[in-house]
């Protein structure tokens, strides 16, 4: 470790001829599928948003579309279909806007859904070092009544921010993003950032993941052909039990992420993950130090922190099958892992999938089957700042701990147009009557139940089967513009309940990054 870090401080000075970089969205409404099927050992695609050189991104990101004559027949019509709403370029600069609207309505039984969303965003380059990105929405709305209620439970809109109450029924936020990449040589990307971050290869992440809202970062990534190394620090926030238009400021605590992936040959990638949390003291010198297992060292050593640790994998079977995988270890008691007892302390969540390409040999017939689960009590602490959230949402899966989850995502592009269907199938238990049965990551795990018998569906079962599918039509690949059609169907039933929500809803939408409503 010590001699790839010197090798990479080294070529911070090379001067070396190369590409500008790119960073490739985390997206689901809009993923680049090729990347996955690339046979490149120096293309790394776990740790996201994904930095990318040269031609090759112009390969990934611009999709064989048919353009007509109508498409480009005027200024209007180009900047609806094929261009940017504002873009200049030279050699030496490059800089572009778009307004991006995620505007629809929709039906519950006799009540109006709908969303207001509009958001501004620029991005651009200078020279071939330096990349920007930065974006800005303020949103209305009224949502489905399952939604509507994590939003009043939580206070926070799911991934995008702290909610105030708006009318009668719905909710009023803004989000903002911003990104600065400096890329000094091939070997070399440095990010300062406001957004979010994701580590894996599938659908969820039980790592990293981008359900919670955006946190400022400093990310530094280091590649030498097979071998990646990334280093981020990032500073999180506790809303727990904040009112909807409190503006306090927020309890702040940080966390510090490494991340090590290896491309061992063609088809097999590796990754080794740690990460702490810390709280209520502020910047901590000794996690400043970007290497890893130094953090296990430090935690074995009498730290109060927590950690976490993982593994991640992934394996092409075939040019159009990938299969992936994670751990995630908070801690465990070998001794206790083998009596199979379900001591509560033995927490840990594990993930396994499959991703599929042309699918039946039908070109852009694509799919991803999931499997991710994780043990009660798994990503809390003793003290509830400490614990791996922030805004009052979970860093990793959106359902917290205690879950199984079984999912499906099946997608079909023809030309411009574009259909999916998804289906999860959970379990997890709910902690009721006040009591902690290890499902919500922000009550202490001090106040748990029991230490013993602690098994998945711990406290109220409940089954959860979600079902959406929709069809869009692709306005502008430049900025994902899109009229889309979707159709939800959502059951949760357990002995005290039998809750069983449907709605549709049509609207105009654009960006690439994920807004999620599978929970």
């Amino acid at each position: 470790m010590f001699r790839f870090i010197s090798t990479l401080i080294l070529c911070l000075f090379v001067n070396v001829g190369f590409a500008q970089s790119t960073l490739l969205p985390i997206s689901n409404t809009n993923p680049n599928h090729s990347l996955y099927r690339l046979s490149d050992k120096s293309v790394h695609t776990a740790m996201q948003p994904i930095v990318m050189q040269g031609a090759r991104v112009d390969s990934l990101t611009i999709r064989e579309l048919p353009v007509s004559e109508w498409h480009s027949k005027n200024w209007i019509f180009r900047k609806i279909f094929t261009e940017h709403l504002v873009e200049v370029k030279t050699d030496e600069f490059e800089v572009n806007f778009d307004f991006l609207p995620d505007m629809w309505v929709g039906k519950q039984g006799g009540r109006t859904i709908w969303n207001n969303t509009r958001e501004l965003e620029v991005g651009g380059r200078v020279g071939s070092k330096f990349s920007f990105s930065a974006s800005i929405s303020e949103n209305q709305g009224v949502y489905p009544e399952y939604y509507d209620a994590y939003v009043r439970r939580t206070k926070v809109i799911p991934g995008q921010g702290h909610a105030k109450l708006y009318g009668d029924d719905g909710f009023d936020y803004s989000n903002s993003t911003a990104n600065l990449s400096y890329t000094p040589s091939k070997y070399i990307n440095v990010q300062l950032g406001y957004g979010k971050n994701f580590i894996g290869n599938g659908y969820r992440s039980l790592l990293l993941s981008d359900y919670a809202f955006n946190y400022p970062y400093l990310k530094v990534t280091g590649t030498l052909g097979r071998v990646q190394y990334t280093a981020m620090w990032a500073q999180f926030q506790d809303l727990y039990d904040i009112p909807f238009d409190d503006e306090t400021p927020y309890d702040r605590k940080y966390g510090v992420f490494h991340y090590l992936d290896w491309n061992v040959n063609d088809r097999l990638s590796l990754g080794l993950f740690e990460n702490v949390m810390w709280a209520p003291r502020g910047a901590e010198l000794s996690y400043a130090v970007p290497l890893l297992f130094l953090l296990p060292t430090q935690y074995n050593n009498g730290s109060p922190d927590k950690l976490l640790l993982g593994l991640n994998g992934s394996y092409k079977l075939s040019k159009n099958y990938v299969a992936y995988g994670q751990i995630a270890i908070n801690e465990f008691t070998l001794k206790e892992v083998f009596a199979g007892d379900g001591y509560w302390a033995n927490k840990h969540g594990a993930q396994i999938g499959l991703r599929a390409f042309d699918l039946f040999k039908v070109s852009n017939l694509n799919a991803t089957v999931e499997y991710n689960a994780a043990r009660p009590y798994t990503y809390s602490a003793s003290q509830r700042i400490k614990n791996y959230g922030h805004f009052n949402e979970p860093l990793a899966h959106p359902f917290g701990a205690n879950f199984r989850e079984y999912l499906a995502v099946f997608s079909y592009r023809y030309n411009r147009w574009q259909a999916k269907v998804q289906t999860n199938v959970s379990t997890y238990g709910l902690d009721i009557n006040d009591l902690n049965y290890g499902k919500n990551i922000y009550l202490d795990y001090t106040t748990r139940i029991d230490d013993y018998g602690v098994e998945i569906g711990h406290g109220l079962k409940t089954k959860l089967f979600y079902a959406n599918t929709n069809l869009a039509y692709l306005l502008n690949p430049k900025n994902n513009l899109r009229l889309e059609l979707g159709y939800t169907y959502r059951k949760e039933s357990n002995d005290q309940i039998n809750d069983k929500q449907q709605f549709v809803a049509f609207g105009l939408k654009a960006s690439f990054r994920n807004k999620y409503q599978d929970f």
